[in-house]
């Protein structure tokens, strides 16, 4: 793989999603002026998944802590705001706009990683380009930001060629055809994306027939309780960073029932009275209103297929029911996209600290990627990567196996790590994370918070540690230290 005419860098960055842009601003503060990085990604530009999204998308958190390193955005509306598909990648432009002017970046966009091999002090990373030609980045440190690696999901493939098949992203390409008859609508799937979709399809064809198939439902963190507004931040809500430590110390990595049950109680809201799954995603009390009163239907089915029958159709779900439909009917995925390929076991540190991989095979805040991209890169820069004793998580194990409890288990990881991160960094490093969901809150609130974290994260370490070797032996799961390669 050697190459005598390849370029050597600082550090080459695989990915320019969220989790790369952090890592490449925090690498920023550690390099020396005009210090050259290679920034590489398969799409033609930085955003990650964002860039590929529906366009319809929003947010679901205020702007405002979606960021990397501590950048503010330079978007002039309501810290509330949910940001936009464009608002968003005009962000992720600031923040390489940024990181631009402290370092020399070389981007290779449409490039793919292929490989990489330590050789001597350098890591030789392989790329592929759009063309089929190949080039070798040599680098002091590598970090593949690869996160949840999200592709666009592909319409629905079933039987009947009656009903029309569509993604949220061709909403909008469809949009005369839909407007052009009055066939119902099943928007298949409960999560983010089908909020998203049937949203913006009940207040563009009010009164139609719109249906959804959730599975299980998914409960959602009640946006109106964790980011109040106006005033109300001063005194009302409960900040995410305390629900998330009465969540961890709820949780043993054997009651996710009970878990679930107090979390819906106390801070889930969802359109489906019989919602059974949590995954992090927001939804406010007035979209929620908006979409149980637009929907026709909500069943807590999967779909199977959709079969033509006696001259109509019918939807057939996995629990053998089914539901005939009018020929016609349109079927939107919105059906999950985290998770779908297998991937490679890869320990998220090398065994010398030159290599950083942020993926779910080998992850250390969960699926929490972009906080894996801050804090991690920071350790990686103070060579306390491989000797910090964090906890890795094979979470697409652990999803394919148990996929109600992983964002309950994220939870616990991310704690149990982070009081190894604040024991590890300075108080700089720490506080000047922006992804921090505290920073919503005023300064006086934020410090309760803080002086809450450093009184008690030592004690519920313990805690955390003995929840993830439950996770290890139920599941049989990667769960705990790096193990020497």
């Amino acid at each position: 793989m050697t190459n005598d005419n390849a370029e050597t860098y600082e550090v080459c960055i695989v990915g320019a999603g969220i989790a790369g842009m952090n890592a490449l601003v925090v690498a920023s503060g550690y390099l020396p002026s005009a210090a050259r990085v290679a920034l590489v990604d398969s799409r033609h530009r930085v955003g990650g998944m964002w860039v590929d999204t529906y366009d319809h998308v929003r947010l679901h958190q205020p702007h405002g802590n979606f960021t990397a390193g501590n950048i503010k955005w330079a978007l002039k509306v309501e810290p509330s705001h949910l940001a936009t598909q464009n608002e968003i990648l005009d962000h992720f432009e600031r923040c390489y706009d940024i990181a631009k002017e402290r370092l020399d970046i070389v981007e290779s966009f449409g490039w793919v990683y292929e490989s990489h091999q330590e050789s001597g002090d350098l890591v030789e990373v392989a790329l592929r380009g759009p063309d089929g030609e190949r080039k070798t980045v040599r680098t002091k440190r590598l970090i593949k930001a690869f996160g949840h690696q999200i592709t666009p999901n592909e319409p629905l493939t079933v039987t009947s060629n009656q009903v029309r098949s569509i993604t949220p992203g061709l909403i909008g390409a469809h949009d005369a055809e839909l407007r052009a008859d009055d066939a119902p609508i099943w928007i298949v799937g409960g999560g983010k994306t089908a909020m998203d979709s049937a949203h913006l399809l009940i207040g563009r064809f009010p009164g139609r027939e719109i249906n959804m198939l959730t599975g299980p439902g998914t409960i959602f963190a009640r946006r109106d309780t964790f980011f109040p507004v106006g005033a109300k931040r001063w005194f009302s809500g409960t900040p995410i960073n305390t629900m998330t430590r009465q969540l961890g110390r709820r949780f043993d990595g054997t009651n996710e029932d009970e878990v679930r049950d107090w979390f819906r109680a106390n801070y889930g809201i969802s359109p489906s009275d019989e919602a059974r799954d949590y995954f992090n995603g927001y939804l406010s009390d007035a979209e929620c209103l908006v979409i149980r009163a637009g929907l026709t239907n909500l069943e807590n089915e999967y779909l199977a297929d959709a079969v033509d029958r006696d001259g109509g159709v019918d939807l057939v779900f996995r629990s053998g029911g089914t539901r005939a439909v009018r020929p016609g009917t349109w079927l939107v995925n919105c059906t999950g996209s985290l998770l779908r390929e297998p991937r490679p076991y890869e320990p998220f540190a090398s065994p010398s600290g030159r290599i950083l991989s942020i993926q779910m095979r080998s992850s250390t805040t969960g699926v929490f990627s972009p906080f894996a991209g801050y804090f991690l890169t920071h350790l990686m820069f103070t060579d306390q990567l491989t000797d910090a004793g964090l906890f890795e998580l094979d979470i697409a194990e652990l999803h394919a196996k148990a996929k109600s409890l992983v964002v309950y288990a994220s939870m616990s990881l991310t704690l149990h790590n982070l009081s190894l991160i604040i024991d590890a960094l300075p108080s700089k490093a720490i506080l000047g994370c922006g992804l921090d969901y505290d920073l919503w809150y005023p300064p006086h609130r934020r410090l309760v918070g803080t002086a809450a974290v450093l009184r008690t994260h030592r004690r519920d370490r313990e805690h955390h540690r003995r929840t993830l070797e439950t996770l290890r032996h139920r599941f049989d799961v990667r769960c705990g230290p790096l193990q020497p390669s």
